[in-house]
């Protein structure tokens, strides 16, 4: 098998890479690395001890502190056991052979990576798929990608509100909306941040499918359509963009962390903006529940969505979901006129 593997730049977040030939011993053929030789030596025998346990499943990766000889002596490393699959190879004679493993190592300053690790599988799986597909090379295209892990799979929703600032808060309302968004103007890095940022910012995962369904299509049938995003000058400009009091408030949140810079913490406000968003959603379902049989709970449900600052999202995410249930939908429907007026 023909080595392969990457590290990042000096000075940096580094990577690592080796080869697991498939033996009982596990023994590691280190592939490329920025680490110093005995740290590089140190991590080579915690993932082989790692790989006898088999504790490393295909294609998830782990975080764990690991001691290291370097200043920083502990530090947080994502690992990741992979398995090439070589699309050519199957087609051979040779394709009862066992294809290359690969175990790649992503060093960070602490823990925190795990705040990541799911981007960060994504990460490991596009580089499987680009091999298998492309039969790409180390120098030409392995050793620059996982050099730039950081920056593409860490950086991206930084980034974003560095480039929104105070309109950061439009785009968490078409995210939490499902409003479909365009943009325009946009370099390719910049596209796929944004992208990244709505995934994120949405509550893909936490809502049952159907209703995530049924309100990508009711937002894309209301009359203003899609939010457009020209990144054409050098701030982008919004067009059909809406905002609610809620997102205003935690775009601020987002301002304030930025003066830190660091991403981690960017990722946890955003995971607390959509538990925040959830919390509400709950309220309000329980508060309809109520209402059904009780004006006074009627009265608790108008002044919940009043005061939460994302009513007018709210009320069309429980919409969706009570739509075959009579009695949430006629309380819903009361609802929707009291906050028109």
């Amino acid at each position: 098998r023909s080595p392969q593997g990457a590290a990042s730049g000096d000075g940096g977040p580094s990577s690592a890479a080796a080869e697991t030939p498939s033996t009982e011993d596990f023994s590691l053929s280190l592939l490329d690395t920025n680490l110093p030789a005995e740290a590089e030596t140190e991590l080579r025998s915690f993932i082989a001890k790692r790989l006898t346990k088999g504790a490393l499943f295909e294609g998830m990766g782990n975080v764990a502190l690991v001691g290291l000889s370097i200043p920083e002596n502990k530090i947080g490393c994502y690992y990741c056991h992979f398995q090439q699959e070589n699309l050519l190879e199957m087609a051979t004679l040779e394709s009862d052979m066992n294809a290359p493993e690969y175990v790649v190592c992503f060093l960070g300053g602490s823990e925190k990576e795990d705040t990541f690790r799911l981007e960060l599988d994504k990460y490991i799986q596009s580089l499987k798929i680009n091999l298998a597909l492309e039969q790409k090379t180390l120098e030409t295209y392995v050793n620059p990608y996982l050099r730039s892990w950081f920056e593409n799979a860490i950086c991206p929703i930084q980034r974003v509100v560095q480039l929104f600032q105070e309109k950061l808060a439009f785009l968490l309302h078409a995210a939490l909306s499902y409003t479909p968004v365009e943009v325009k103007n946009a370099d390719e890095r910049t596209e796929k941040d944004i992208s990244r940022f709505l995934a994120a910012a949405s509550l893909q995962g936490l809502v049952q499918e159907e209703t995530m369904t049924s309100l990508c299509i009711a937002m894309t049938e209301e009359q203003h359509k899609s939010m457009i995003i020209d990144c054409g000058g050098p701030q982008p400009q919004l067009h059909n963009a809406g905002s609610n009091r809620f997102c205003e408030d935690w775009m601020h949140a987002f301002l304030n962390g930025a003066e830190g810079g660091n991403p981690f913490l960017f990722q946890q406000i955003l995971e607390n903006f959509k538990l925040k968003a959830i919390q509400d959603i709950n309220n309000l379902k329980r508060f309809i529940r109520q209402a059904e049989m009780n004006h006074y709970a009627l009265f608790k449900c108008y002044m919940f969505l009043k005061n939460c600052g994302s009513g007018d999202i709210l009320l069309k995410i429980v919409k969706v979901e009570h739509a075959e249930m009579p009695e949430a939908r006629n309380v819903v429907t009361v609802l929707e006129e009291f906050m028109r007026e």
